[in-house]
Formats: structure tokens, sequence, C-alpha cells
């Protein structure tokens, strides 16, 4: 084995990192875990998947779920084309697999959204097999440790990276390796501020020899943000508010919304036009505006979404459409939102003014 190797393995039988499926080889759970924490935080994906575990003990348990009871139990954790792709997923392995997840890399990557990092990640994990995991925190080892300036989110920079991650992987112990590497980016090789002077890498590390540490790993440059400006309407009748499933092919695609009306930065800021809004828009006639809710924001990966709630009670339920839902405060618990709508529904405040 070279230094790299064999400092990574040597470092992870000290400072082992304790995670809850580490304790498990099947591919179920570790699929789970791994799919959990795409794009998110080991500290903020582990509730998850203690209550993923609970409610779903096997892949044959989330096949039977429906899509509206995952997305609830997924709620707040985002990007929740993960949570639709997962629940397919578990149901193509139960209907086309009996159950039983492909035993390789090459199979794993044929079901949908399991990606080159998540089937490395199982195969390596469960059945051993020598495939490099390539994740945000091996991205960085690997940049810092080569002094590596090439973008990772580059198409040059993907494949110099798989490369070089390949390179290095132990074979003959690919699970144990994958792990280390992953867990030493985690806790050691840390995006900011690392302590160089404990780190085991330190004497071959370009990144700390030519000052790189903070600099690197290079990403190109970011998209500027959209902003996007929306009013929900919340309307009553009596003890019922009404709500829509989104249908369209986006991030919010199955979870449940208020009413909404898109509009540009100017009418966001015309609270006196927003009653004329509400009629024209859902063409209801005996409305009144009872109050308008704080602005709430939501920063995405490629958009910024400003949000204000309208609170109205209409007098004639013959005018609410009918692909609209009827449900009193009670029943909203069941059903799954959007980030920034949870947050609006938390604020025990407003909700004192949502009847």
């Amino acid at each position: 084995m070279n230094y790299f190797q064999t400092n990574i393995l040597k470092w992870a039988k000290i400072e082992p990192r304790l995670l809850p499926w580490k304790n498990y080889k099947d591919a179920y759970t570790i699929w789970l875990s791994e799919v959990l924490l795409q794009q998110t935080r080991v500290q903020q994906g582990l509730p998850y998947f203690y209550s993923f575990k609970k409610a779903y003990p096997t892949v044959f348990d989330m096949a039977k779920a429906s899509e509206d009871e995952i997305l609830k139990l997924w709620q707040g954790l985002g990007y929740y084309a993960r949570a639709r792709n997962m629940h397919f997923t578990a149901q193509i392995i139960v209907k086309d697999y009996n159950g039983v997840f492909p035993k390789n890399y090459e199979g794993l990557l044929q079901l949908k959204g399991i990606g080159e990092y998540t089937a490395a990640a199982i195969a390596s994990f469960v059945y051993n097999e020598p495939v490099a995991v390539l994740d945000g925190n091996v991205y960085r080892v690997l940049s810092r440790f080569y002094g590596i300036e090439t973008p990772i989110d580059s198409t040059s920079g993907k494949k110099e990276f798989k490369q070089v991650a390949k390179e290095n992987l132990v074979k003959s112990k690919a699970a144990i390796y994958n792990q280390a590497i992953m867990d030493f980016g985690a806790l050691q090789c840390v995006p900011k501020n690392p302590n160089c002077t404990i780190c085991p890498l330190n004497k071959k590390c370009k990144g700390l020899k030519l000052n790189m540490i903070n600099r690197l790993p290079l990403k190109l440059k970011k998209i500027k943000k959209k902003s996007r400006y929306f009013l929900f309407a919340v309307i009553n009748h009596k003890n019922q508010k009404f709500l829509v499933k989104r249908t369209e092919k986006d991030i919010w695609q199955g979870l449940f919304q208020f009413p909404l009306i898109e509009v540009d930065e100017a009418a966001f800021l015309k609270e006196k036009d927003y009653k004329e809004l509400v009629i024209n828009s859902f063409n209801l006639k005996k409305i009144s505006l009872n109050r308008v809710s704080q602005t709430y924001k939501q920063v995405l990966t490629h958009q910024k979404i400003m949000a204000k709630f309208l609170n109205i009670t209409t007098l004639q339920k013959n005018e609410i459409p009918g692909i609209w839902k009827a449900v009193n405060e009670k029943e909203m618990l069941k059903f799954a939102f959007p980030k920034i709508i949870d947050c609006f529904l938390k604020d025990k405040v407003l909700l004192l003014n949502l009847k």
C-alpha cells in the first residue's frame, strides 16, 4: 500500500466514526442510508434514517406504502425527487427482483435514483466489490492531498478524480477503505479550517505545502439564483381550508400546498391589490382578506423563494374549484408540504389566526 492508503486506514482504526448503518450488511439498509444522505448532513439525516427504518423495516414494507406516506415522512429533508425515486425503486426491487438488490455495481446502476456514488457504496459496503466511492468528502480529501485544481463539477474534473480515486482504492479491503476515506473527509479533512497539524497525511499533502487547503476543492462559477415571489391563499370556509396537490414535474411534485399565485416583485409588494388578485386568479367573489403574513424565505439550489400567506374567508363554498381538497387543521398534519409552507404552519402565532 502507498503512503496515502496506509495512513487513511491507520487513522480509521484510531478514529472510527459511529454510524448506525455500519452495523448492517444488507443492501436495503445501506441503500436507504445513502439515499437519505445525498446532499444532506449526517446529523440532519440520522432522525430520518431511524424513522424510515421503523416505518419500513424491509424493502417490501416500503414498496407497499403510498407515495404520499413516503413524502410525508420525508418532509423537511428537501430534494423530494430522491423520495419519489426511492419509493419507485423499492417497488421495482419487489416486483422485478423478488426483493433482492442487484449484487454488483453495474446492476445497481440500472435502478432509478442510484448514481455512480450510491452504486459504489452499496457494492463495496455490502459485497466488498472493489469500486471506489466519490462523494463530497472524498473529492475534498483527494483534491487537497494531490493539489488538484480542476473543478470537481466539471467534466474533466469528474474524470480526473474518478481515476485518482480508482488508483488509491485498496481493492482487497474495498468496504473498509471506502468508509475510511469518507469518514476522514467528514471528521479530519473538514471543509473549513481543518486542523492540519494533527493530520496523518500532512507530510505529503500538496494542498498544505502550497497553502491551498481553504481553496480546495474548486468548483465552477456558481449559477445566479433566480428570485420568485409566491402568494399562498389560505382560504377558510367554516372549519375547513383548501389544499392543492402539485402535479408539475418540479422539486415539489407530489407535495401539497395552499392555492398559489406567482407574481413579480412589484406585485408582491402591493398588499392593497392582494384581494383583487385572489378574486381574479381563482374566480372567487365573496371573500374577505383578514390578514397577510410576514415574508417567508426558502433558498434552493437555483432559486430563492419569497412567500406570503393570505388569510382569507369565503362565504360561498360552491365557488371553490373541485380540484381543491377540503381539510380541517387536524387533517392537514397528514399531508407533506414544501418546507416554506411547513415553516408557516409551525408558526404558532400565525396558526392562531388561521381560523
